[in-house]
């Protein structure tokens, strides 16, 4: 090689190097294999930076600071819950539905006090619920390198959802996919890219930052109403692998959607539920399932403003790998 050769490889060389960050995000490849998301587990890994005994993951990140910035965020006055009515029919999407069961009631004219039992599995693709950071396991470890014997036949000892018992109040953020494609919905197994999470953020004048919950809308609940239930393991449509690179760099808190967050099939042989495993497992960004974000997108189009105050409570279990809940939206 000539060494004007030379010297033009290396300026090239520099080139590449001095790509911003978001260029390079821009440029990720859908085509990832499970090595690539293997490798994403250490690249994008916050295990220790809050110590080796932290518990609670990137919620760290919902400063003081950030909660009354996050405040002064309710303006209208307006508040949209996020949660899915808890539904007591079986269905494709449903499997075990939530129970309802009357103790006492006014139709006993004896009766002084009416009261109920509820029951309900909420994993899954039902019911609208946080995953704690116990609930995914990779390689007999759980975030932050507790192992998954933390997790006992009594409950997990360790990352539980007891740790949320003061709640999450921060700024959320609505990326409408939908609208932003121009579709009512998406169709199961529809993948969104960092390319799209990024023109989101153009065409709504936000910048997604850190200590922020992410919601993901993908209008799963429209398209039930307009086709009926469908299993989930016959599809959803969520974020590609890919994604949770761009979520790293914004440092995101929590991550929720109307369904799992993810596509699925995730289009990555040997990879199931690779964004799950990045954000509880490596990153530790608690999850947000199968919110109800109908109502929200329709006031923030209407409001048009994508963020507001999200306050979330989950019930107080010691040992709850997650816990159903109600968000609330405050424009």
């Amino acid at each position: 090689m000539t060494e004007s050769k030379i010297t033009k490889f290396a300026l090239s060389i520099l080139a590449i190097a001095f790509v911003s960050g978001d260029q390079l995000l821009a440029q990720s490849n859908s085509s990832l294999t499970k090595q690539d998301v293997l490798d994403m587990v250490e690249e994008l890994s916050n295990w220790g930076r809050w110590g080796k005994r932290d518990q609670i993951g990137a919620i760290n990140l919902i400063t003081p600071k950030k909660r009354r910035q996050s405040a002064r965020l309710v303006r209208e006055g307006i508040s949209v819950s996020l949660a899915r009515d808890l539904e007591t029919e079986k269905a494709a999407d449903n499997p075990n539905p939530f129970q309802h069961t009357m103790l006492s009631h006014g139709q006993n004219m004896h009766t002084q006090w009416c009261s109920d039992n509820y029951s309900i599995s909420y994993h899954g693709f039902a019911h609208s619920h946080i995953d704690s950071l116990c609930h995914y396991v990779h390689e007999q470890t759980l975030y932050n390198g507790f192992s998954s014997r933390d997790v006992t036949p009594d409950g997990a000892m360790k990352l539980d959802i007891h740790n949320l018992k003061s709640g999450i109040f921060t700024r959320g953020i609505l990326v409408d996919i939908p609208k932003l494609r121009g579709v009512e919905y998406l169709e199961p197994g529809t993948a969104i890219y960092p390319k799209d999470l990024a023109a989101w953020e153009k065409r709504s004048g936000l910048k997604i930052g850190s200590g922020d919950v992410v919601l993901i809308y993908t209008g799963r609940w429209a398209r039930r109403a307009a086709v009926g239930p469908w299993s989930g393991s016959e599809g959803q449509a969520g974020l590609h692998a890919s994604s949770a690179r761009w979520l790293r760099k914004r440092d995101i808190a929590v991550l929720g959607s109307d369904g799992g967050s993810e596509v699925s099939p995730s289009g990555i042989p040997g990879v199931t539920s690779p964004i799950h495993l990045l954000m509880l497992h490596s990153m530790g960004v608690h999850m947000l399932d199968n919110l109800d974000l109908e109502a929200l997108s329709q006031k923030a189009s209407e409001l048009e403003r994508w963020d507001f105050l999200l306050t979330l409570a989950p019930l107080a279990v010691n040992g709850g790998t997650g816990s159903p809940l109600n968000p609330i939206a405050t424009f």
